[in-house]
């Protein structure tokens, strides 16, 4: 593929873009997630990255015997060796010979808001750590499987979502550092964080209200709704919003209940309210998700 799409909003992709790489493939994976492919075959080349402002998963596929990054003498790529480049790293690579790579985008945010479920940490406290040719072979195994999958249509896009998904837990697991800087501001105390995301789980099903939400952690509303920012990433609707979404996407999985009763075990008023909100969210109504990530 030489066809190349015009530069997108990732500056890892325009930079690669700007360079002799040949761009093998190329898709939108949703939930502010990118993946590309790329081919080079240069004498020597060298290629720059300042604060890209999102972080990049990479995963070497082929070549780079002789691609080194400069400041880490003595280690080159080669097939399934990792690089995770997060938003704020400065870096420079000297690419030689032939190289065939994934890439991986996403922002900030959809990396810290793991934090709070997975690692129950302060979003604000952890980041991506800045790792040159590193192994980790369950990422590798998954983002292979990502490449074998078709970007094509969109049943195989959401197919190809829930394992980037999946590489991304696992990358969070392994690569989170704690801020070099984490002076943080406001937010919420740890233990008030905890048993509002708690709370919030446990009534998924329940019309949730801001003011029930402040009654717990002892905040007027306004006070609440502030903190909760901070700390979450999000307000509280939209936290409570993308906490129904991933409960839906849980039973779909599993493949079992009819869509009315998961409709109403995430709390939508009814299968219509539901089948528009999945859709918005993941682009494809939940039957078509259930069929996509289950055949």
């Amino acid at each position: 593929m030489d066809s190349r799409p015009l530069p997108i909003s990732h500056a890892v992709f325009n930079t690669m873009y700007g360079t002799d790489a040949t761009l093998e493939r190329f898709a939108w994976l949703g939930d502010g997630m990118a993946a590309a492919i790329w081919r080079r075959d240069t004498r020597e080349a060298v290629t720059s990255y300042v604060q890209p402002g999102h972080h990049t998963l990479s995963c070497y596929l082929g070549g780079g015997y002789r691609t080194e990054r400069a400041g880490v003498p003595g280690r080159y790529g080669a097939p399934q060796r990792l690089c995770s480049m997060p938003d704020w790293h400065e870096s420079e690579w000297v690419v030689r010979d032939h190289l065939r790579l994934l890439h991986v985008y996403f922002m900030p945010e959809h990396f810290t808001r793991r934090a709070v479920l997975e690692l129950d940490r302060e979003p604000r406290e952890l980041t991506l750590a800045d790792r040159t040719y590193f192994e980790n072979p369950r990422i590798v195994q998954l983002c292979e499987a990502l490449v074998g999958q078709s970007w094509e249509d969109p049943g195989q896009l959401l197919r190809a979502n829930e394992t980037t998904h999946d590489a991304l837990s696992e990358l969070l697991r392994s690569q989170a550092i704690v801020r070099r800087d984490p002076r943080l501001r406001g937010g919420l105390a740890p233990l008030v964080r905890r048993r509002l995301a708690d709370y919030i789980e446990q009534r998924l099903a329940q019309p949730i209200t801001l003011g029930e939400l402040a009654q717990l952690a002892c905040m007027s509303e306004f006070h609440l709704a502030r903190m909760f920012r901070v700390s979450f990433g999000m307000p509280p609707s939209g936290w409570v919003a993308q906490r129904r979404i991933e409960r839906a996407r849980v039973l779909l999985k599993a493949g079992k209940l009819p869509l009315q009763q998961i409709a109403a075990a995430c709390g939508y008023a009814d299968l219509s309210h539901f089948s528009h909100r999945f859709s918005k969210a993941l682009g494809a109504p939940p039957g078509r998700y259930r069929q996509a990530v289950t055949e």
